[in-house]
């Protein structure tokens, strides 16, 4: 079992720019893929960008060029860069893990962004 723990989230103004981090209580050397998601008010979750083991990363259409995933395996934390906010990425954010292929998925609790206009 994997616990993950989300951080960096607050209210800042377009344009400006947050770092989320995602401390997992697991080697993340031995998780296959780690993610970060978003769920605005009234939608439905959607990916943000993921990150493999081997560092291979993905990104929605969204919020590519603005935002970058990362590993930080000494510490296990995986770290989202995001840069240029815009008032539609207010949402909760959420930190997932994926150990392997056919295992089951691991959420954090959540942390709140806000952008205002």
């Amino acid at each position: 079992q994997v616990q993950l723990v989300e951080s960096g989230g607050g209210l800042v103004q377009a344009g400006r720019s947050l770092k989320l981090s995602c401390a997992a209580s697991a080697n993340i050397l031995t998780i296959n893929t780690m993610a970060w998601y978003r769920q605005a008010p009234g939608k439905q979750r959607e990916l943000v960008a993921s990150i493999t083991s081997r560092g291979v990363t993905d990104y929605a259409d969204a919020v590519r060029g603005r935002c970058t995933i990362s590993r930080d395996n000494a510490k296990n934390t995986v770290h989202l860069q995001m840069n240029s906010l815009k008032p539609d990425d207010t949402a909760v954010y959420y930190c997932k893990a994926r150990p392997s292929l056919y295992s089951a998925d691991y959420w954090g609790q959540g942390t709140q962004v806000t952008v205002s206009s």
